[in-house]
């Protein structure tokens, strides 16, 4: 005859319910309640309170929740940017960045960067009261300065630090 499982692995009798049971017994429990959620879920269909979010409000929590939202009003910006300062000087600019009150717009020259210049304030109220996006500075710049410097223009044996004047 075979001793008991107790004997035989040096199990104190008195700790065996706790260590063993009482897990089953969770675990029972927690199946029980979940199938008795998934029934009441059947009978509560179709009523107040349980019907879908509108898939426009749940994004709309997704992007606020996520810190989405000022990456989407640069973009709705860059969207609109025609409706903003009007179709001939959005030929001619675009929006750059945005971060932290201060938008950058590049111009495509610099007659365009200077007219820019003029029409900063009105920028910065269309901008917030359209967007609601609250603009502190707009920083206009012109195009990518290219340099001669190194080029076939440059003076040979003028070193790197040479500068005119």
């Amino acid at each position: 005859m075979r001793a008991p499982v107790v004997e035989t692995l040096h199990l104190d009798q008195r700790l065996l319910p706790a260590r063993i049971f009482e897990e089953y017994t969770r675990q029972a429990a927690k199946q029980k309640d979940m199938k008795e959620r998934s029934l009441q879920s059947w009978f509560e269909f179709g009523k107040p309170g349980r019907d879908p979010n509108r898939l426009g409000g749940v994004i709309t929590s997704l992007a606020t929740g996520g810190g989405w939202m000022p990456h989407m009003k640069v973009a709705s910006l860059r969207n609109r940017w025609d409706t903003v300062v009007g179709p001939g000087i959005a030929a001619h600019s675009r929006v750059v960045s945005y971060k932290d009150g201060v938008l950058v717009v590049q111009a495509q020259t610099t007659v365009w960067a200077t007219q820019l210049t003029y029409l900063v304030p009105q920028l910065k109220e269309a901008i917030s009261k359209r967007l609601q996006m609250p603009v502190k500075e707009v920083r206009v710049t012109g195009p990518h300065n290219y340099s001669f410097r190194r080029g076939r223009f440059d003076p040979p044996g003028r070193g790197v630090r040479d500068t005119y004047g």
